[in-house]
This record gives C-alpha cells, structure tokens and sequence, in this order.
C-alpha cells in the first residue's frame, strides 16, 4: 500500500483487539493453508469450494469488523475535531470495494 493510500495515524480502533484480530487472521491463514493442501490431496472440487466459502466469509468478518472500529474510532474522533467528511470518504470508499469483491 502506498503512503498517499494510508497516511499515518494515530492509534488505530482495532488497537485494544489486536491480539483478537492477529488471532482471527491466523486461523484465516490456516483455512488457506488448510485449502492449499485439500487441492494438492485431489479434494472433491465442491468440498474445496465450500472452503474457500468458509475462508472468505471469516475474512468479511475481520472486515466488517476494522469498518465497525473505523466509525467507532477514527469517524468519531474526525467529527469531534470538527470536520469527519474525510474519515467518512474512506469508510464509504472501503465499504464500496468490500461488496464489490
């Protein structure tokens, strides 16, 4: 990601969850790992499908997830300082690419 894309900030929403979210992304990593080996042991095609599903869906909601912290944190805090439409921007910009994919 380039730094235009991602300005620096401070702390982030997820900042308390950390540890939660690094979980969530691990486990994420293992269904991947988990379908890497499925297709290399010849795995029905439908059962590998239902995975990749499965792996998808975790990944929505580790997404919907840092959305939720994004308004809760940086959209709040933007509008306390004054001026949130910014902050909005980007939340209305990644919400657009999440239901596009």
């Amino acid at each position: 990601m380039s730094e235009e894309a991602s300005p620096p900030h401070g702390p982030h929403g997820y900042s308390g969850d950390k540890a939660a979210l690094l979980g969530r992304l691990r486990r994420i990593e293992g269904q991947i790992r988990g379908l890497q080996r499925m297709v290399d042991e010849d795995t029905y095609c439908i059962d590998v499908l239902t995975q990749i599903s499965a792996a998808k869906s975790a990944l929505q909601a580790v997404a919907v997830g840092l959305l939720e912290d994004h308004l809760a944190h940086c959209v709040v805090d933007a509008a306390r300082s004054g001026d949130p439409s910014a902050k909005v921007k980007e939340a209305s910009d990644a919400i657009a690419r999440l239901i596009k994919s």
